[in-house]
């Protein structure tokens, strides 16, 4: 009896499922048609073959567009205080030689950087553009091997900051005349000038090129740094550059700036003045470039943060055809800090998004697909039917 009820409960069991299954089957949204009743046809095929190329091409679209990384802006004020801004440059002039040019930096809070040689580095190039060798600092920084008499003391020719001081090389000379505030005008009468044949190490590199390349730090102020021939000093509160020892000499600060930013590189980063050229044909010139810095933070997806500074730019050159016109010839960046800081943030896109985007993808191009392949084998069929009743007729 036992064995009798399990068996009549189990097929009732199994009958109540068949109902529920094929209660279920109302609501299946996709109906079958038997194979006898499809027609395949030539137009339904390249239709399909063109809708499986375009899928694939539109799901690596998809994809790859979920791989890049998404980059957020923002907008902030800079609350910053206190901090150094790195100044990279590398700038070649190709007719101007590295004994001529200095480079100086100052700024708004009094700070004068005069005659940079820390961490600035000048190649010496010749009529080419072929490098000639690298030289850290100015033309007589390599003093010759003279032996000088014991107790020897080179007069500083009336520049002497304090009783009893020794010039006993043409660099201490300039350099005291520097301070001094005069003009270096006479090397050729310069005992340690004449020794070290300071004057024709000018003739001799007369019709070389330079290339300036290295960093400044500086201020986070606004402020300016220039390249311009002639040893920087300060007279009377005046920023003064000395020509005096290349005489009449006209100055073709024709230049190629390589790269100028203000802090470190990040992805995407655009320096509009990478890649200037400026081309004198006679004359002089102040070239002047003037730079608004927008503070930048940039935050990675590996939690790195860069602390560095986009900048815009504009320009002005002041062309100096003789030496009556006012203006020291060379190339001036002045630059000044926008209060907004801005901030970019990476982030990873949704795998939510990509999916949506995938079934959004292969879900449209089959029901456009379908749409088309339906049209074409209709108008296919009634054009048939047509032909085949003229036949008739």
């Amino acid at each position: 009896r036992v064995c009798v009820w399990v068996f009549v409960w189990w097929k009732g069991i199994t009958r109540e499922m068949r109902d529920l299954f094929a209660r279920l089957k109302h609501f299946d949204a996709y109906p079958k048609t038997l194979d006898d009743f499809r027609v395949r046809t030539f137009s339904g095929a390249a239709v399909s073959i063109i809708s499986g190329v375009l899928i694939l091409w539109l799901f690596f679209s998809e994809l790859s567009f979920y791989l890049a990384t998404d980059v957020q802006p923002e907008l902030f004020v800079d609350t910053s205080r206190g901090e150094k801004l790195r100044i990279n440059m590398d700038v070649t002039f190709p007719a101007l030689p590295c004994s001529y040019v200095s480079v100086d930096a100052m700024d708004v809070s009094g700070e004068h950087q005069l005659d940079v040689d820390h961490n600035i580095f000048k190649k010496r190039l010749d009529p080419q553009g072929q490098s000639i060798g690298v030289e850290k600092g100015e033309l007589d920084a390599e003093v010759p091997d003279i032996t000088l008499p014991e107790g020897y003391c080179g007069s500083c020719y009336g520049s002497e900051s304090v009783p009893e001081q020794c010039c006993n090389t043409c660099a201490e000379v300039r350099e005291a005349y520097r301070k001094k505030g005069w003009a270096f005008s006479s090397a050729e009468h310069i005992e340690q000038c004449v020794r070290e044949g300071f004057t024709e190490k000018l003739e001799q590199q007369k019709g070389e090129g330079c290339q300036i390349y290295g960093h400044l730090l500086v201020n986070k102020v606004a402020g300016n740094f220039h390249f311009a021939p002639g040893k920087s000093f300060q007279s009377q509160h005046n920023h003064v550059h000395d020509l005096q020892p290349f005489k009449s000499a006209m100055f073709n600060v024709s230049h190629v700036i390589n790269r100028i930013s203000f802090g470190k590189e990040f992805p995407g980063i655009i320096n509009p003045l990478d890649g200037v050229v400026k081309t004198l044909d006679s004359g002089s010139a102040m070239y002047k470039y003037f730079v608004k810095i927008v503070p930048t933070v940039y935050d990675s997806l590996d939690g790195t943060s860069i602390n560095t500074n986009q900048f815009s730019v504009t320009e002005h050159v002041k062309l100096l055809r003789d030496h009556t016109e006012g203006g020291l010839p060379g190339v001036f960046v002045m630059y000044d800090l926008s209060p907004i800081m801005v901030k970019f943030t990476e982030r990873q896109k949704s795998f939510a998004h990509f999916l949506t985007g995938v079934c959004a993808i292969i879900g449209g191009v089959f029901t456009v697909a379908g749409i088309i392949d339906s049209l074409i084998y209709n108008s296919m069929r009634s054009l048939g039917k047509k032909i085949e009743l003229g036949k008739a007729n």
